[in-house]
């Protein structure tokens, strides 16, 4: 495959899997002609109505606000911002370990050379039904029996292929990055194939 093509990854920034996979897709973009886009989806909405830990369920309610934000950008400057948002929020959050709220929004933004008061969009509800388009835009393929990172990408022969994944900590580099990406098409591509999965047994590792 020479062609340049796009590959579109749905995250939520608060979900250190996604982070971890978005960060190996960068890598990916630097050895095969890939176009990383990133799209928003919502670990609030997927879990709404799902029985949860009280801690979990404090986490999900805080979660709208990083999203909402991150909808609001794309709404008002697109796709490249998105990606750049994305970078600023998830150093802070998954690196910098700095709580979610309106400093940390402000931060990103002004990071990312977006408007700051961009982070009022944190708690404008008016922002969740486009922000569940295109939740719903990234789960469609995929079901709802998994989260993010959540992928679509042109596989064998050009067909659009959607999976969950891959989970993998640390994130690879160079051209091993490269040959998880060949990896992956060639299973998520081939027709019928639904599972692979083994149990974690590391915590992320941000490097």
């Amino acid at each position: 495959m020479n062609e340049r093509v796009t590959v579109d990854m749905w995250f939520d920034p608060i979900c250190p899997w996604a982070w971890l996979t978005s960060r190996w897709l960068l890598e990916v973009e630097r050895v095969r002609p890939v176009d990383v886009r990133f799209q928003v989806m919502s670990l609030s909405v997927l879990n709404e109505g799902r029985e949860l830990s009280d801690d979990y369920r404090e986490l999900m309610r805080n979660g709208w606000g990083p999203v909402r934000v991150c909808v609001a950008v794309q709404q008002r400057h697109g796709a490249d911002a998105v990606r750049a948002l994305y970078t600023a929020l998830g150093t802070r959050i998954h690196l910098g370990k700095e709580p979610l709220g309106p400093e940390l929004y402000v931060a990103a933004l002004t990071e990312a050379g977006l408007d700051p008061a961009l982070a009022e969009a944190a708690g404008d509800s008016d922002l969740d039904a486009p922000l569940r388009a295109s939740h719903e835009a990234g789960m469609r393929p995929v079901g709802t029996d998994v989260g993010t990172p959540v992928i679509h990408a042109p596989g064998p022969g050009g067909r659009q292929v959607a999976f969950f994944g891959p989970v993998v900590t640390p994130a690879p580099k160079g051209e091993a990055a490269g040959r998880l990406w060949d990896g992956v098409l060639l299973v998520a591509g081939t027709p019928g194939f639904f599972e692979l999965k083994r149990s974690r047994d590391l915590d992320p590792i941000f490097d």
